[in-house]
């Protein structure tokens, strides 16, 4: 099977909504555990990164690139 990837910054769909109402979560600290904030009350759950996989449907939104390494000021 094939692992599910996902970067900080992203905004993924679980299969469990969060008791606000929405099943939106943005990722906000990645390790061993997985931080994340729910998109609609901003309240933020640390769960094992296995647990996370397991619970985790799909990526809805990348994070935005950042471009820190070509900006080209003085």
């Amino acid at each position: 099977m094939e692992r599910k990837q996902f970067e900080l910054g992203d905004i993924v769909q679980m299969k469990k909504p969060h008791p606000c109402g929405t099943n939106e979560m943005e990722i906000i600290r990645m390790g061993m555990d997985i931080r994340m904030k729910c998109v609609g009350c901003k309240h933020s759950v640390l769960v094992p990164r296995a647990k996370f996989e397991k619970n985790m449907k799909k990526v809805l939104r990348s994070a935005p690139a950042s471009d820190e390494g070509t900006s080209e000021g003085n």
